[in-house]
């Protein structure tokens, strides 16, 4: 992509010159719509953790397969907090599939990541974006977009899916998903995928500190099975548990790694709130 394409999608005041968690993400899933500082910061974390890539495309196949779960299950509606950058395998796709009347709202704080998404859904219907952060529920929930597409008295998916590990402890994530727990109506299901800090340890502390040094907005902290569990509350866990994504109900062999540790350097996990 040469300078020229892309000013004509980054808004006006735009650091491209710092990292950003979901351009890179971006990135890593062989997207067009990043920088060369997001392209550095990935180029080097691979080189510490050579399958980060397979790390993120098992991730957005887990959400696939989350989203349709959930849709076998009778929920027309997700808020998706933390969806970067559209990419092949967004959730409005995948679900306007299977019902084309299905509701999605992505939540995103970085402006890169809205703009472009604002572009890509300017004809849905059905699916719309809206900046946000994750650490104001009060803002996600009484935003105009979110507003207008959900009805939060009937079952929602939340889709929190490689993003919780880009919330630091100091946001205390687990009273904040709990805001969203209590919010979300009876039937509604939450799901989770997290960077882990008690598989494969060495190396991927190691490709976290080596983005984290890069010194972007997005800083990530990787936690243990447990912090992962807890952050379900008192939601009940749908079978298999909380596994690596990659053994999530896996749909055929292209869904798991050949290599072990690639299928749980992210837990991933779906729960339902009782009633």
């Amino acid at each position: 992509m040469t300078q020229h394409q892309e000013e004509e999608w980054v808004p006006p005041g735009i650091d491209t010159t710092k990292p950003s968690s979901s351009r890179t993400y971006d990135y890593l899933l062989g997207g067009a719509h990043n920088f060369q500082a997001d392209r550095d910061a990935a180029e080097q974390a691979e080189k510490i953790m050579p399958g980060i890539r397979d790390v993120a495309r098992l991730n957005r196949a887990f959400l696939g397969r989350v989203v349709r779960t959930l849709m076998d299950l009778g929920i027309r509606q997700f808020l998706d907090i933390g969806s970067g950058i559209p990419t092949v395998g967004n959730v409005h796709q995948i679900a306007g599939e299977i019902d084309p009347g299905c509701r999605v709202v992505y939540v995103d704080r970085d402006p890169i990541a809205v703009a472009h998404s604002k572009m890509l859904l300017s004809a849905s219907e059905h699916a719309t974006i809206a900046h946000a952060d994750f650490t104001d529920p009060d803002g996600i929930f009484s935003h105009p977009e979110v507003r207008r597409l959900l009805d939060f008295d009937a079952p929602v998916g939340l889709l929190t899916v490689a993003m919780l590990h880009w919330i630091p402890d100091s946001e205390d994530p687990h009273a904040l998903l709990a805001r969203y727990r209590d919010h979300v109506a009876p039937g509604s299901y939450l799901a989770i995928s997290h960077l882990v800090s008690d598989q494969d340890s060495d190396r991927i502390n190691s490709a976290v500190g080596t983005f984290n040094r890069a010194r972007g907005h997005d800083q990530a902290t990787t936690r243990t099975y447990k912090e992962v569990e807890t952050m379900f509350g008192d939601f009940d866990l749908i079978e298999p548990g909380l596994v690596g994504c990659a053994l999530w109900r896996p749909a055929g062999p292209a869904d798991i790694s050949d290599d072990p540790h690639t299928n749980t350097q992210l837990y991933g996990g779906v729960a339902r709130k009782a009633g």
